[in-house]
């Protein structure tokens, strides 16, 4: 089992995982209570009042604990507290925590049990450290940059899988997929052709975790948030797995939108950026 030394690192891993498991713990006594749900930018993108007391408890929670371990004051860009309406992410991530307090609403509230909270604290505009924590499964995913990736302590590696006809993927859906023209169903019927199955669970942050665990072996998804996909990205970097945008490039997560793909080995990788290039150019 790794265990973190005492270091800035180290103690700001100590803050994530507290706060995550708090937020857990709000998730889970209020899962079979009636919720007050509301819409934010379209009318199926979700928020209940677990989003934002989660978010509450992650911010009170990263802000305090880093004031007693006497670290610099973090800045932090949340899923809740980020304006739906804002194109661009207005501040220099650096000593920044980006957090999704509950990464797959929708979920959560159909009772549908895939959901996590996820947190990323980046350093010069990458993430450094992970957590994503599946609340229902009591498994926690942690990553620190250089040092590997874990689920319950125990090291996480990609799969061997390098063809697509061999591998499981995963995706999702836009939730502006209404009145956006690109809607991923182009490239989710090719991907269909291709490779040996693909799963949609609702859930980007798990999704690149079970990339980063061997449970998948690529993924793909277009016009995520920052907060979907920095701890996610840790944890597949960290257990030897590749991730890129959609041209290939690395990824950039001072854009409000990012779309991005993972896979468990450079030759998949290369295959499902050829097939997103592609898809992209027919829309």
């Amino acid at each position: 089992m790794f265990c973190m030394p005492k270091t800035d690192l180290g103690q700001r891993l100590e803050i994530a995982l507290q706060a995550a498991h708090a937020a857990g713990e709000v998730q889970r006594e209020f899962y079979t209570r009636k919720l007050e749900i509301q819409t934010k930018s379209s009318n199926i993108d979700l928020v209940t009042q677990v989003d934002t007391a989660c978010d509450a408890l992650i911010q009170e929670t990263l802000l305090n604990r880093s004031r007693e371990f006497e670290l610099p004051v973090p800045q932090l860009l949340t899923e809740e507290s980020f304006p739906p309406e804002a194109q661009t992410i207005d501040m220099e991530l650096d000593n920044v925590w980006i957090v999704d307090p509950l990464d797959g609403t929708t979920n959560y509230a159909h009772r549908f049990p895939h959901f996590a909270v996820s947190i990323a604290y980046m350093e010069a505009g990458k993430p450094t450290i992970a957590v994503v924590y599946d609340t229902m499964k009591d498994e926690t995913f942690t990553a620190v940059k250089d040092k590997g990736a874990f689920v319950n302590g125990k090291p996480l590696s990609v799969s061997s899988v390098d063809s697509l006809s061999q591998a499981l993927l995963a995706t999702g859906f836009p939730y502006d997929r209404y009145v956006k023209p690109e809607r991923n169903l182009d490239y989710f019927k090719t991907f269909m052709g291709q490779c040996h199955g693909v799963r949609r669970a609702g859930s980007a942050a798990l999704d690149l975790a079970y990339v980063a665990a061997g449970r998948l072996d690529g993924f793909w998804e277009m016009r995520l948030a920052p907060w979907d996909v920095a701890a996610g990205a840790l944890l597949v970097q960290e257990a030897n797995g590749q991730t890129a945008d959609f041209v290939g490039k690395p990824l950039n997560f001072q854009q409000r939108y990012i779309d991005i793909t993972a896979a468990s080995h450079p030759r998949l990788l290369a295959k499902i950026v050829e097939i997103c290039k592609s898809a992209s150019s027919d829309n």
